[in-house]
């Protein structure tokens, strides 16, 4: 699986699943994702993870350490979420093609923006979902 930013100058690749896809509707996620929320899934297998080109121009926002969010300083296009400066998951939008899952499910729904509409039969939560 291959995924990169809008202006291509950054690019990775995984040579694993992702798993855990879901959406959160909070409004630090709209605020990152600049939308409805965040398209997001981890990595099964984070030394599966590769940066391919442009590793240089990445820049980390530590959200709440050690948890953070990688970027594009060319572009701004957010590519991934990192703990401890190992990539964890990334953008589901900035996946090449298929990422090989669908969203499964929707977080912090009753801080959703009031334009935002949530369509599809994955399950939707207040907050965090509940542990298995």
């Amino acid at each position: 699986m291959t995924g990169g930013c809008f202006c291509g100058a950054v690019k990775y690749e995984i040579a694993s699943p992702l798993v855990k896809a879901r959406c959160c509707h909070c409004s630090r996620c709209r605020k990152a994702f600049s939308g409805a929320g965040s398209a997001y899934a981890e990595v099964a297998a984070p030394d599966a993870f590769t940066w391919v080109q442009g590793r240089e121009l990445l820049s980390t926002y530590l959200t709440h350490a050690p948890w953070g969010l990688q970027f594009c300083s060319r572009c701004g296009t957010t590519l991934c979420g990192v703990h401890d400066g190992v990539v964890h998951g990334v953008t589901l939008g900035s996946v090449d093609g298929d990422p090989g899952v669908q969203i499964e499910q929707h977080i912090f729904v009753d801080s959703r923006a009031p334009w935002d509409h949530i369509g599809g039969d994955a399950p939707q939560f207040s907050e965090h979902a509940p542990q298995a």
